[in-house]
C-alpha cells in the first residue's frame, strides 16, 4: 500500500510542506513486508503535488545499492500501476503505523543534494509550481553514478588592481552586491575575482556568452564546467559556469555566486512556474554564507531594492561614459509621418555611406505589415472573431512561383482571408505599421545596396553566408551578428518605449545595452541612433548622458506608487481553468487578506496583487489548483 506520510517536517520559511487532509492509497497485491529503512519520494509527475513513502528493499543491502541511496538519490517507483521516475527527499522516515509499503522499484543515479532540495522547496512555493519541476532542473541531464575526479588546484591569474575589486571585501549579511558595470567593460577581471574565492556560480543571460565565458577561463587556465552538460564535472569542484538553469547545478564548496547581465529577461524562466534564476542565485548564496554578485549595465529595480543603496559599486563617471558608444536621438516630432514615412531625412546619409563595418537597423515587427487600414473608408483591418488587427506577411518563393495573393492572417488562429476591407468591400489598403518583411524592400531602394533581413526564424547560415553591409531584423539580430558593427540605429523605438508591460522602460533599456556591446566602447566609434518622438523619456536620457541611474530612480518611484514588484507581489492567472481557480480563490480567501487585490478578467487572465510575495504564494496556494489548464506566472515579464 502507498501512503503519502501526514508527519513530516514542520513547515518552517523556505520549505514545502507536503502535508494534506487526504490520504492516497493504493492497494498493494503483495502481503506486508517487515519494517526496514523507508524513504519519502517525490515523483516525477508535475500534476501530483505529494510525497509518499517507500520500502527500501532487502536485497539493496547485500549490494551497494543501500550504502548508494540517500536523500537527492534518482529512484523508479511503482505509482497507481505505472513506474515512474522519482527522487528520493527524506531518508529513515517513520511510516504510519498499520500500512504496507510498496518498495523501491530502481535506483538510478544521483541527484540534487539536500541543500538544492530544500532550497527546489523554497522556489516551488514562492513561484506555487511543483516541486517536480525544480528537482528536474536540479538533475544531470543523463543518468549519473559516479562523479568526476576533483580538478588540481589551479593559480588563478592576477589582472591588476580594478575599481570594483573591493565588492569581494564587502561584510556579508546576507544581501547580495551590485557592480554597474558598463556594456563596453570586460567582465573577465570580476569573475576571476570570483575564482581567486573558491568554487565559484557564474550565470550568463545566453549560451553564447556562457561560452563566450568558459573558452577565456580555460585559456586563462581555470578548470570550468559547462552547466549543464558536464554535472558530474561541476559537482567534483571548480568554476561552473551557465545560463538560467545553470544556478540549479551543483557545486562542491561553493564560495561565490555571479549573475552577469541581471537586468537580462533571459534569466526568467517562461513556462510555469516562471521563476527567475537571478533571485534563486541571491537566495541561494544566502543559505550558503557565501557573497552574490550581480553585474549589470543597468541595474533593474528589484536588484537595487535587495541590496539597498550601501551595496552598489559604480564606476567614476569618465570610466562609465567611456564604456558607452555615443548615443544620437533622432527627433521626429515635427516629421510629416505621411511623406517621410519610417526613415527619418537624417538617416539617408548613415543608410547610404560606407565605412567597412556593417550598419544594423532594429525594428521589433515581423512580416510585411502589422497595422493596415482601408483607403477608401479608413477602417482597420481587423479579425471579426478575436478584433486583433490583421497581419499581412509576405509570400514565400513557392507561393509566389505559384501565382499566390497576399492574404490578411490573424494573429490569434492564423486564419487567413483575402485583402477586403470587412465594412466597405475595398481591396486597396494603407500600411500602417510596416514590418521588417516590407522595411527591407524600402531600405534597399533607399540605401542602394542590398539589405539582408534576420529574426528569430533565420537559419544562422544565411547569416553566416551573407556578405551585406547592412542589415534589418527584429531584436534577434542582436544576439545573432557576430562581429562588430559601425551603428545600430532603432528604427521605432518608441514601440519599446510605450509596450503595454510593466518592464516596458528596462527592456528597453536593455536592447540599449545589447547595442553598446556590438558597438564597443566609446573610443572604437560606433554610434547608437534613435528615432523618437519622447526625447525626453528616461530611458532615452539616461542612453544619451550614460547614466543608468537616471532610470532607476524614475522607475522605482514609478513602481512603489503602484505597488509593483519589487514593492508588491503579481501574479497572472489565465487558461481554461483560470475562471474556476479564480472562484475557489475567492471562496478560500473572502477578502480576509489584507493588501489584496483581484483584477480582470482581461483578455481571459486574472492579475492578483499582493503587498509581498510570501502573502501572494500562501493566497495562490489556498485555492487549490481545478482540473484543466492553469497558468500562473508570478512577477510575469510581460504583464
Amino acid at each position: 500500500m502507498i501512503i503519502e506520510s501526514l508527519d513530516g517536517p514542520t513547515p518552517k520559511q523556505g520549505r514545502l510542506a507536503f502535508d494534506s487532509p487526504e490520504l492516497d492509497i493504493d492497494i498493494a497485491t503483495t502481503d506486508k513486508p517487515a519494517l526496514g529503512r523507508v524513504v519519502r519520494v517525490v515523483p516525477d509527475v508535475p500534476a501530483v503535488s505529494k510525497a509518499f513513502d517507500y520500502l527500501v528493499p532487502k536485497a539493496w543491502s547485500t549490494d551497494s545499492r543501500s550504502t548508494r541511496l540517500g536523500i537527492g538519490s534518482r529512484v523508479r517507483i511503482v505509482l497507481h500501476g505505472r513506474r515512474v521516475a522519482g527522487w528520493v527527499v527524506e531518508d529513515d522516515v517513520e511510516p504510519v503505523a498499520g500500512v504496507t509499503l510498496r518498495p523501491l522499484y530502481r535506483l538510478s543515479g544521483l541527484g540534487p543534494t539536500p541543500e538544492l532540495i530544500d532550497l527546489a522547496r523554497w522556489a516551488a512555493q514562492r513561484w506555487v509550481g511543483p516541486l517536480a519541476r525544480f528537482l528536474a532542473a536540479a538533475s544531470s541531464p543523463t543518468m549519473l553514478t559516479t562523479l568526476a575526479s576533483r580538478p588540481a588546484t589551479c593559480v588563478v591569474p592576477s589582472v591588476g588592481s580594478r575599481w570594483f575589486d573591493e565588492v569581494w571585501d564587502a561584510d556579508l549579511d546576507g544581501r547580495p552586491s551590485i557592480v554597474r558595470l558598463p556594456p563596453g567593460e570586460d567582465v573577465l577581471p570580476l569573475v576571476l575575482g570570483a575564482a581567486r574565492l573558491g568554487d565559484a556560480l557564474v550565470l550568463a543571460p545566453t549560451v553564447e556568452a556562457a561560452r563566450r565565458l568558459i573558452g577565456r577561463l580555460r585559456r586563462a587556465g581555470v578548470p570550468v564546467a559547462a552547466a549543464p552538460r558536464d554535472w558530474a564535472k561541476a559537482a567534483a569542484g571548480g568554476m561552473v559556469v551557465g545560463t538560467r538553469s545553470a544556478v540549479w547545478a551543483p557545486v562542491r564548496d561553493l564560495q561565490a555566486v555571479v549573475v552577469v547581465d541581471e537586468h537580462d529577461d533571459a534569466y526568467r524562466e517562461e513556462r510555469a512556474p516562471t521563476w527567475s534564476a537571478r533571485d534563486v542565485a541571491i537566495e541561494r548564496a544566502r543559505r550558503a554564507g557565501v557573497p552574490c554578485v550581480l553585474v549589470s549595465a543597468t541595474p533593474s529595480v528589484e536588484a537595487l531594492e535587495a541590496v539597498g543603496p550601501s551595496r552598489v559599486s559604480l564606476p567614476s563617471r569618465t570610466v562609465e561614459r567611456d564604456g558607452w558608444p555615443v548615443v544620437d536621438l533622432i527627433d521626429r516630432r515635427s516629421d510629416d509621418e505621411v511623406r517621410t514615412g519610417l526613415f527619418s531625412p537624417s538617416l539617408v546619409p548613415v543608410l547610404r555611406g560606407d565605412d567597412g563595418d556593417p550598419v544594423v537597423c532594429v525594428l521589433n515587427r515581423k512580416g510585411r505589415s502589422r497595422l493596415m487600414a482601408c483607403v477608401a473608408c479608413g477602417a482597420l483591418a481587423r479579425c471579426e472573431t478575436h478584433q486583433t488587427a490583421l497581419v499581412q506577411d509576405r509570400l514565400t518563393t513557392r507561393e509566389a512561383d505559384a501565382g499566390g495573393q497576399a492574404r490578411l492572417r490573424c494573429p490569434v488562429d492564423d486564419e487567413r482571408r483575402p485583402v477586403v476591407c470587412g465594412p466597405c468591400g475595398g481591396t486597396r489598403m494603407r500600411n500602417l505599421r510596416a514590418g521588417v518583411n516590407r522595411v527591407r524592400e524600402e531600405l534597399e531602394a533607399l540605401a542602394g545596396r542590398p539589405v539582408a533581413e534576420v529574426t528569430a526564424e533565420t537559419e544562422p547560415s544565411v547569416l553566416d553566408g551573407s556578405h551585406a553591409e547592412l542589415f534589418v531584423g527584429t531584436e534577434a539580430l542582436l544576439h545573432r551578428i557576430g562581429r562588430r558593427v559601425a551603428r545600430v540605429i532603432f528604427l521605432d523605438f518608441d514601440q519599446e518605449l510605450l509596450a503595454p508591460r510593466m518592464r516596458a522602460a528596462d527592456q528597453g533599456m536593455a536592447l540599449l545595452v545589447r547595442a553598446a556591446r556590438l558597438l564597443g566602447p566609446r573610443s572604437a566609434g560606433g554610434r547608437i541612433i534613435i528615432q523618437t518622438r519622447q526625447p525626453d523619456h528616461e530611458v532615452l536620457q539616461a542612453a544619451l548622458h550614460a547614466d543608468p541611474g537616471r532610470l532607476a530612480v524614475a522607475e522605482s518611484e514609478r513602481r512603489r506608487l503602484l505597488g509593483l514588484p519589487p514593492f508588491g507581489a503579481l501574479a497572472r492567472v489565465s487558461g481554461a481553468a483560470a475562471s474556476k481557480f479564480m472562484a475557489k480563490l475567492e471562496e478560500a480567501d473572502g477578502g480576509t487578506t489584507p493588501g489584496v487585490e483581484v483584477m480582470g478578467p482581461r483578455n481571459d487572465a486574472w492579475l492578483v496583487r499582493a503587498p509581498d510575495p510570501d502573502t501572494l504564494s500562501v493566497l495562490l496556494a489556498k485555492a487549490g489548483r481545478p482540473p484543466g489548464r492553469l497558468r500562473i506566472e508570478v512577477d510575469p515579464s510581460r504583464a
